[in-house]
């Protein structure tokens, strides 16, 4: 599948571009390893070690069948195309993007990404969405949430052809310091006491869970919130969390939060 974010940095350009020539039986190079992350995605399951051996080879036929293709075990451009397409799915310009406004844009990026189902693949902050989310990197230190955050507006404000509100970060802690430079950070008394209404924030803001007042260990994007403002309940799409809301999860998904108690800031949308 063709994309359209024709500004696409090389770390990306690395997940998503077909190798030079098919891969088959015998290889041992990271562009297997991506294969068998893929194969894993699909749930087609397979060691991660970047040796096509016979495992490997019976899982790239058996999603070749899957997908209705010859079965040869070989990971030709074809092939290669359906593995990633989630990934170029979340990543290709939603339609009628350059006329919605910053905040539905950004929801409508979020939700693309999110309906593709990002998951950690191969250990704990590992695989090709968390290196999508940040900048190349995975690996346990590598918390993704912001990543998550940061990428989906970049990609918003890229297809809209304007410049992002804040240049955005793997940290929440720099998500936080960004915002409030540019005069965007609203604190969580703001909202609860209705002072800003929650209906100024537009279709979509950031949210970031407070530990301390110079400490945020969790983010994602923030919509649609109802009830009165000290109790009021908000929906997410967010990244590395999971069903219960965890800042350390495995996954992209959607879930509610509720302001009371909660230790929540926010971040708004120019």
């Amino acid at each position: 599948m063709t994309i359209n974010f024709d500004k696409v940095p090389a770390y990306i350009r690395r997940e998503i571009d077909p190798p030079a020539s098919p891969v088959a039986r015998d290889a041992r190079n990271k562009t297997v390893g991506r294969i068998q992350e893929w194969l894993n995605f699909h749930d087609f399951r397979t060691g991660i070690d970047g040796d096509f051996g016979p495992a490997t080879e019976a899982c790239v036929k058996d999603f070749q069948r899957a997908q209705g293709k010859a079965a040869s075990g070989k990971v030709d451009k074809a092939t290669w195309e359906l593995l990633v397409r989630p990934m170029t799915t979340a990543l290709k310009a939603p339609a009628g993007v350059a006329q919605m406004s910053a905040q539905e844009a950004v929801l409508t990026v979020a939700n693309q990404h999110v309906e593709q189902h990002p998951i950690e693949i191969g250990g704990a902050n590992c695989g090709p969405w968390v290196r999508l989310y940040c900048g190349g990197n995975d690996g346990r230190d590598w918390a993704w949430c912001a990543g998550f955050v940061t990428l989906v507006m970049q990609q918003a404000y890229f297809y809209r052809d304007a410049r992002p509100p804040i240049r955005g970060s793997v940290s929440c802690d720099s998500l936080a310091a960004q915002a409030k430079e540019a005069g965007l950070f609203i604190p969580e008394r703001e909202v609860s006491s209705g002072r800003k209404p929650w209906q100024e924030m537009g279709a979509a803001c950031i949210f970031l869970r407070r530990r301390t007042d110079s400490d945020w260990t969790h983010t994602g994007i923030a919509t649609d919130g109802t009830g009165e403002p000290r109790e009021l309940v908000f929906s997410t799409i967010e990244g590395n969390t999971n069903d219960e809301g965890s800042r350390e999860g495995f996954e992209a998904c959607r879930r509610k939060r509720g302001v009371a108690g909660g230790n929540y800031d926010f971040i708004a949308f120019s």
